[in-house]
C-alpha cells in the first residue's frame, strides 16, 4: 500500500543542485507545504553509487530522511542521448566535472556525438523522484520527455543540459522557454504528477 504524505510535516528536498531545488519548490508551492533544502540543514551530498536513476534517488532520499528525521524528497535526473547509448545518463552531473561546469558537459556531449558518426539527434530527459520517510518507507516515480539535441546551445533560462534539449513538437529549447511552461511539461513535472497522485491527499 502506498504511503501518503502528511501535509503538517516539513519536507526536505534532498538535493544540493539549486536549479532542481527551485523547480521542485515551484511544483510544491500550490500544496503549501513547508519545504527545507538539504543545504539549509547542512546535509552531506552522498556518493551516487546506484545503477539507475531510481536507485540513486532512493539512496539520497533515505539518507536525508534518516539524518533530518523528516520525510525527504529526492530527485535523480539526467540527459540521455540515443546515439551515445544513453550517455551521459546517470553520470550527467559527473560529465560536468568537479566544478559542475555544464558548458563543459555540453561540449563533451557534442564531441562524443560527432565522434560517433551518428546522424541521430534523438535524446530524452529522465527524472526519478523518491519520497522517503525516517522509518525506511520509500515511494519512487519516473518521468521521461523525448526530444532532439540542439547545437549550438540556445537560451539562458534553464540549467544543466537545458540549452541543448528541444522537446518533441517545440521549436524552443528548455533554456529558451518561460520557466513556468517548462515546469508544466518537463520530465520532473511528469514524475511529480505521478508522485502527487499517489502520495499526496488533495
Amino acid at each position: 500500500m502506498t504511503r501518503t504524505f502528511n501535509r503538517t510535516d516539513k519536507l526536505v528536498i534532498a538535493s544540493h543542485n539549486q536549479g532542481k531545488v527551485r523547480e521542485i519548490r515551484a511544483l510544491l508551492e500550490p500544496l503549501q507545504i513547508e519545504v527545507i533544502g538539504a543545504a539549509d540543514l547542512n546535509l552531506e551530498e552522498p556518493e551516487e553509487t546506484g545503477h539507475s536513476f531510481i536507485e540513486n534517488a532512493e539512496l539520497k532520499a533515505h539518507l536525508a530522511a534518516q539524518v533530518a528525521n523528516l520525510p525527504a524528497l529526492s530527485d535523480d535526473s539526467g540527459f540521455c542521448v540515443e546515439a551515445l547509448g544513453g550517455a551521459p545518463g546517470i553520470y550527467s552531473a559527473r560529465w560536468a566535472g568537479p566544478d559542475k561546469d555544464f558548458n563543459q558537459a555540453m561540449e563533451r556531449v557534442s564531441t562524443a556525438l560527432l565522434a560517433s558518426g551518428s546522424k541521430s539527434r534523438r535524446c530524452e530527459f529522465v527524472c526519478a523522484l523518491s519520497l522517503a520517510w525516517p522509518d525506511g518507507i520509500c515511494e519512487s516515480f519516473e518521468g521521461r520527455i523525448s526530444g532532439e539535441l540542439c547545437w549550438p546551445p540556445r537560451g539562458d533560462k534553464g540549467f544543466g543540459y537545458d540549452p541543448i534539449f528541444m522537446p518533441t513538437g517545440f521549436s524552443q529549447t528548455f533554456a529558451e522557454m518561460d520557466p513556468a511552461d517548462k515546469h508544466a511539461m518537463s520530465h520532473r513535472a511528469i514524475a511529480f504528477n505521478q508522485l502527487l497522485e499517489a502520495c499526496f491527499i488533495s
